[in-house]
């Protein structure tokens, strides 16, 4: 079963919470046991699991990564300036793949699911949600 999640950002970058949406997919699915499969589509946007709990974690994300890889120096800046983004994207990754247990997404109880925009705000994210039976 494959689903579309799509979704607006708001700022220039930030983690927004997707694991609801992932969680009515799986649900719907009606597959017990298995696998979901997250794809963030675009080549600025991520996927990262993280706690849920401390709303300063998303926070401390996006501050740390503003340290690691700083705006306006990078050779790719000189296209569309968002160099930064590009490269922030490639190193946290564009997707993530969490067991599906007795029809539950295998999340522990402080993990949730972001989608990470790096070049918002944006009209329109895509993530794409697959789930996947498992065979044995």
């Amino acid at each position: 079963m494959r689903e579309i999640i799509r979704l607006t950002t708001h700022t220039r970058e930030e983690l927004v919470d997707i694991t609801e949406p992932v969680r009515r997919i799986a649900q719907a699915s009606g597959i017990a046991n298995g696998l979901v499969a997250l794809y963030a589509q675009g080549a600025t946007a991520a996927l990262m699991i993280q706690e849920n709990w401390d709303p300063s974690v998303p926070t401390d994300v996006i501050n740390l990564l503003q340290k690691l890889i700083p705006r306006g120096v990078w050779l790719h800046d000189r296209q569309d300036g968002n160099g930064d983004s590009h490269l922030k994207a490639g190193l946290v990754g564009p997707s993530e793949t969490i067991p599906l247990i007795d029809g539950r997404l295998g999340l522990s109880r402080w993990q949730n699911i972001f989608l990470c925009e790096f070049d918002g705000p944006r009209q329109e994210r895509t993530v794409v949600c697959t789930v996947m039976r498992d065979v044995s």
